[in-house]
């Protein structure tokens, strides 16, 4: 535990992955013969800051995430818990574990595999700092919002647009607060619910290479990712 400050990593991957029309869980589908959310969680194990781990799973599939955690001496997972119905419920169930003597909380998809170091350590000394903060990238693409009829009404200033990613930070307090008066909210990401309690969230930068895997299209990139970081 560095200098007194425990940070725990919430790490869903209850999902089903229906999108992939594969028949196997998101985070079990292999990449180079590792299962994706191994690849994840080895990040976590081996990052320096990070003190414990709580793997949120699909209930049907906990004791073959035990399984793992054992196979890849993943032994800074020191809970294998029963995700929820979406991923707000799967956070909000491994909030209920986090024991108080933890200061920061961070949460982080199962299914972002390459995430790295630097990033991490970054998004949680910011966080140090100001009580919240996320990894995201600028926006490359041209956005426009549209209109119902798929109108173009606006052509979107790139210059203040980024893509938000995971890691994100939390002082624990705030984060347990936060979902405690979210019953009711659908939010996109953990930071929403803060933002919306008035508090700000610092942005810091991350990685392109890490990838939300989704659909099978993002198999095709992770791939190749992990064939590079194979090399470094």
């Amino acid at each position: 535990m560095s200098e007194g400050c425990k940070i725990t990593a919430l790490i869903p991957a209850a999902g089903l992955g229906s999108r992939m029309h594969l028949n196997l869980a998101k985070p079990l589908i292999e990449i180079k013969d590792k299962p994706i959310i191994v690849y994840t969680l080895e990040v976590f194990q081996a990052h320096p800051l990070v003190d414990e781990i709580v793997l949120i799973f699909h209930p049907d599939g906990l004791e073959e995430a035990r399984s793992f955690v054992r196979k890849f001496k993943l032994t800074k997972v020191a809970r294998v818990i029963a995700g929820g119905a979406s991923r707000k419920e799967s956070v909000r169930n491994g909030l209920e574990v986090v024991d108080m003597r933890t200061k920061f909380v961070l949460v982080h998809d199962g299914v972002r595999p390459f995430v790295d170091e630097g990033g991490i350590t970054r998004v949680i000394e910011e966080a140090k700092v100001c009580g919240a903060a996320v990894l995201g990238v600028p926006v490359k693409p041209t956005i426009k919002r549209l209109n119902h009829r798929m109108e173009v009404d606006e052509t979107l200033k790139r210059d203040y647009l980024w893509e938000i990613q995971t890691p994100q930070v939390f002082e624990r307090e705030l984060i347990q607060k936060a979902y405690l008066r979210s019953s009711k909210l659908g939010v996109p990401d953990d930071a929403s619910l803060v933002e919306k309690m008035g508090k700000r969230v610092k942005v810091v930068m991350g990685s392109y290479f890490n990838i939300k895997i989704t659909t099978q299209e993002d198999l095709v990139f992770a791939d190749a990712i992990a064939g590079i970081r194979a090399l470094e």
